[in-house]
């Protein structure tokens, strides 16, 4: 299913920044511990303990970024808006995992009906209120989980005869996004599947230092963060791009407490002072006034 391999070298216009491809959520220290020890152990649980099973993750490529981008303009086209709806508290995340002294090791995918079909709603709800189209991502060709996700998925979209229903296995998937990223609107796929799309997804934006997210409930009930992880290469050294955390606030703002007009104000905030050519050095040119995380949030704030 994927296109031809001379495509794949094409959108490359230039390398991403060191300091976004390093983001983490933890630190080298936290390397050897074990699984259950670790930092992510504790935002797993407290995902699952909210019940906060959808992660909305749009990628979107300002107009400013442009020079940001790996890819090249004709790529790029008319710019990126992609929804990355990512199942957050099912798949082999928090499926039973164990090993056999040094033998073997194992981690299992499990998704059952309820949970594909709650998050599946989610991402034709979304679409109804963006293009139309939703892309569900899976390995339906090798994993029988995927093979039961596709059935479900397909279900679902009975009900939604509006909103267009694509089909890519995840491999494919990651393709696309960087040979032709327009071709998407909503991208639905699981936990593994959408950790991995949607960090490919916000280096198309510049920087993953470019990309919120909200981890969604039932209802508004949700939890908002930058999809970036703590950087601790860059610790405390006034560089970290703080525009993924301020657009997380806009998102809280719009999905949960009803504000759409402060989250407006909040975007246009970020688009203006982008206008005026500042950046963090994740997401600079040559042209542009490079600036430290303070500086940023503040002009941003003046321009609320």
């Amino acid at each position: 299913m994927g296109p031809p391999s001379t495509k794949l070298e094409a959108p490359c216009r230039k390398k991403p920044s060191t300091s976004a491809k390093k983001a983490t959520r933890s630190g080298p220290k936290w390397d050897d511990l074990p699984g259950d020890k670790r930092p992510e152990a504790g935002l797993l649980g407290i995902r699952k303990a909210l019940g906060l099973f959808a992660n909305l993750r749009p990628a979107i490529l300002f107009d400013e970024l442009k020079e940001a981008s790996p890819l090249k303009d004709e790529v790029i086209g008319d710019g990126l808006d992609v929804l990355v709806m990512r199942e957050l508290t099912g798949g082999i995340y928090f499926g039973d995992k164990d090993r056999d002294e040094d033998y073997a090791a194992w981690d299992t995918m499990e998704y059952t009906r309820p949970e594909v079909e709650r998050i599946a709603r989610k991402a034709f709800e979304s679409a109804r209120l963006r293009d139309k189209k939703v892309t569900s991502v899976d390995k339906a060709n090798v994993l029988e989980v995927s093979r039961f996700w596709r059935e479900i998925v397909r279900e679902i979209a009975k009900d939604y005869p509006d909103v267009e229903l694509d089909e890519l296995y995840v491999d494919n998937a990651a393709m696309q996004l960087v040979i032709n990223p327009s071709q998407f609107d909503v991208i639905l796929t699981g936990n593994l599947f959408g950790d991995i799309l949607s960090d490919e997804a916000s280096m198309l934006t510049g920087s993953i230092g470019m990309l919120p997210s909200a981890s969604m409930g039932e209802g508004t009930f949700g939890m908002f963060e930058p999809v970036h992880g703590s950087a601790p290469d860059i610790a405390g050294q006034d560089k970290a791009n703080p525009i993924a955390t301020i657009l997380s606030a806009a998102m809280m703002l719009r999905y949960s407490l009803g504000e759409a007009e402060a989250a407006d104000d909040i975007e246009r905030a970020v688009k203006d002072v982008l206008k005026e050519g500042y950046r963090t050095v994740d997401i600079a040119t040559p042209a542009d006034t490079v600036i430290g995380t303070k500086e940023m949030g503040t002009r941003i704030a003046e321009k609320i």
